[in-house]
């Protein structure tokens, strides 16, 4: 990740976005940006951002649902929803739908910095480019790609980060915590239930194809165990 990462800031209030924007291109940051969710769809097509910073609450369509637009157009920026409202059904929403975190009005620019360098670090192309292989699973992360008994499975990158980190840690127990700070980068906020709702995707795109894979330890957390 360079420092000169673009991102794009979404939000109808021009003082926000003013302040955004200064701070971002402080620490280094490209910017760009847009008032609108049509707006900021058209921006994402057009000027490719690294990372895009989205209100939820914006005048035409919700953040949910540009995130939502994005993803079905195999659009894949990484995306931190930007909300005034912290409930647990927002938060899983909007991480169901292919977000990479939030960040709760109002905010700290020193938080909204270190949240977005966290959410870059952690949509990078991983380094070591492993081919995983568990069971009749196998995980290629030069390619992004995934197979089940010689059937591939088409994972978003928070599903595939989850099921590297459960093939990578195969037979071990891992608690919810664990998860989330390794997969979301979350150490010390973050909903568990994000957690049970990606392991219940795995295991709807896993478990057609075979045995079940991934158990649960009720009260513990959740091990990848052929």
């Amino acid at each position: 990740m360079g420092d000169r990462s673009r991102v794009l800031v979404v939000d109808d209030e021009a003082a926000i976005r003013d302040l955004m924007r200064t701070a971002l291109r402080f620490h280094g940051f490209d910017v760009t940006e847009a008032g609108s969710g049509a707006e900021a769809v058209a921006a994402v097509r057009d000027a490719r951002p690294d990372l895009m910073l989205l209100d939820v609450m914006l005048p035409d369509i919700d953040g949910f649902e540009v995130c939502r637009v994005l993803r079905e157009e195999g659009e894949d920026v990484p995306v931190i929803f930007l909300t005034a409202r912290d409930t647990a059904s927002d938060t899983v929403l909007g991480l169901s739908i292919g977000g990479d975190d939030y960040v709760t009005k109002p905010f700290s620019i020193e938080a909204l910095v270190a949240r977005v360098r966290a959410v870059l670090r952690r949509t990078a192309p991983p380094e070591r480019d492993e081919v995983l292989r568990v069971a009749d699973v196998e995980l290629d992360e030069a390619t992004w790609t995934v197979r089940r008994a010689g059937t591939e499975i088409e994972l978003s990158p928070t599903e595939f980060r989850l099921l590297a980190h459960l093939m990578r840690h195969h037979g071990r127990v891992l608690t919810r915590a664990q998860l989330l700070k390794h997969v979301w980068g979350w150490e010390h906020h973050g909903n568990p239930q994000v957690v049970e709702t990606y392991i219940s995707y795995l295991r709807r795109k896993l478990d057609p194809l075979g045995p079940p894979l991934i158990r649960t330890r009720r009260g513990v957390g959740y091990t990848l165990q052929p």
